[in-house]
């Protein structure tokens, strides 16, 4: 914008607003909100606007008021801003990646970060300053042209703004952490419309609460994250026949092996994948993720024992650059729908794998899954009350799904996967925040264990006191909590 297009856009918003206040909570209109922007404001007439109010996951079906495609942190502010003076519901969105819905609204606005990709790398200092638009394939694949990563997830089209609010767990847990944990500082707008730059001593309070705590207390408009030298990696795919043994004794060397190890184990009915012998479709099967961020030529003997558990059905682990974990994203109109559930667990033993194995089996789901990630490592050395995220010291992440195609069915699969997660169930409670659907506080109580609740309750009240920011996994204000328990 240049200096004389700035006065402008001023007098326009200070006049809208002044407008706008006159109006009972009204949203703004659509001419409105477009004289107020920089960023595309698409609205139900535009011809753009049945793809862009899909979010990934399907059985989502909401129709906000205007999605508004922000092109800096000037336009997040003024939204924000609005929302709270108007009280219309606001979603924010980076990659539309969450399971419950909270990327997108009925009758109220979206805040699409999407736009907003600017990544700045200081190769010599290994840091990378990257709005919170990027996806977690495209940031990798930028850093990774030098040789350098930070650990995400398994996703590439992941948005950078929800997984790493959440905590992120990926393909570099056991040896670099979390993703919040090369997490170094923030630019957060907060309720009151303001842009905060947090960190360990700036605002440490909530830099504190947004490493983990989710999307409760603003809208992180940049990351400044720490780089690693990830250059060459050994990893890949391998597909090894599901059976007791073979799930069991796959848990207990990735928890044996060296940090540089990190697998994703997806225990699986096998899809119609082309280099899978037709006979192994429909039959269980490991579909496993791995990662050794290391010298190839030790990582292929790290791995040699996965593959000496059976004769693998597909074999694609391989010597190659760490993005090419993240393959470019499938074209086409794909928003799967599923009946879900996260928690950690403590073991998989053989007696734990034939339980998999069974509700597997039972599923009449289009396909059924149970993903096994095996933590500890760099990630369970950080002090539990570090941040927010108070699950150092779990042991394996467990998450099941049923993925159907009819609506109809829902109650059929919701009620498979709550007993497949009760019969699962060991000592460790918590689930990870990422991964919550549409489950309930109680659910959302234990991402959030102990103290820390209490602590970013607190915290909430301080941002956020009247829960603008709530289409998240919430955390009400405790001030609210307190004066409702008065009532």
């Amino acid at each position: 914008m240049t200096t004389k297009q700035q006065p402008t856009r001023l007098k326009t918003a200070l006049a809208l607003r002044h407008s706008l206040r006159s109006q009972d909570n009204a949203s703004p209109s659509t001419s409105e909100l477009r004289a107020l922007f920089n960023g595309r404001v698409i609205a139900p007439d535009d011809p753009r606007y049945e793809q862009a109010r899909k979010v990934f996951a399907g059985g989502i079906d909401r129709h906000p008021s205007a999605i508004i495609r922000v092109a800096d942190a000037g336009d997040v502010s003024r939204l924000v801003t609005l929302a709270r003076e108007h009280g219309f519901e606001l979603a924010v969105r980076s990659g539309g990646h969450s399971g419950a819905g909270h990327s997108t609204t009925d009758s109220g606005i979206v805040l699409d970060l999407s736009a907003m990709k600017d990544l700045q790398i200081n190769v010599e200092e290994r840091t990378a300053w990257v709005e919170t638009g990027m996806t977690a394939g495209e940031y990798t694949s930028a850093v990774g042209a030098h040789g350098l990563a930070t650990g995400f997830g398994d996703t590439g089209s992941v948005g950078l703004g929800g997984i790493t609010l959440g905590g992120g767990i990926g393909f570099l847990v056991r040896k670099y952490g979390l993703t919040i944990d090369s997490l170094l500082a923030a630019e957060v707008v907060t309720a009151d419309g303001q842009l905060l730059h947090v960190d360990d001593k700036s605002h440490p309070d909530l830099f504190w609460a947004i490493c983990g705590g989710g999307g409760n207390f603003g809208v992180a408009t940049r990351f400044k994250f720490r780089l690693h030298e990830v250059d060459m990696i050994f990893g890949g795919m391998l597909f090894l026949p599901a059976t007791p043994d073979t799930i069991a004794a796959f848990i207990a060397e990735a928890e044996s092996a060296p940090e540089e190890l990190s697998t994703i184990a997806n225990v699986m009915t096998a899809p119609p994948m082309p280099f899978l012998p037709a006979e192994v479709h429909g039959k269980p099967i490991i579909m496993a993720m791995m990662v050794y961020a290391g010298d190839p030529a030790e990582g292929e003997k790290v791995v040699a024992p996965f593959r000496a558990l059976a004769a693998p059905y597909a074999d694609m682990l391989r010597p190659m650059h760490y993005p090419e974990m993240y393959p470019p994203e499938e074209g086409g109109d794909y928003h799967p729908v599923a009946a879900a559930r996260t928690m950690f667990i403590d073991r998989v033993d053989r007696s734990v794998a034939g339980t998999i194995l069974e509700n597997i089996k039972a599923s009449t789901g289009s396909m059924a899954v149970t993903q096994l990630r095996v933590l500890g490592g760099a990630m369970a050395r950080v002090s539990v009350d570090a941040t927010a995220f108070a699950h150092r010291k779990s042991k394996i992440m467990a998450n099941l799904a049923a993925l159907y195609e009819k609506p109809e069915e829902k109650e059929i699969h919701e009620a498979w996967v709550t007993e497949f997660f009760s019969s699962l169930q060991q000592s460790d409670k918590g689930m990870y925040v990422n991964f919550v659907g549409n489950e309930g506080e109680a659910h959302v109580r234990a991402a959030y264990p102990g103290g820390t609740w209490k602590r970013l309750s607190a915290i909430k009240a301080k941002y956020d006191p009247t829960n603008l920011f709530r289409l998240n996994q919430n955390i009400s204000p405790k001030r609210n909590r307190d004066e409702a328990g008065k009532q």
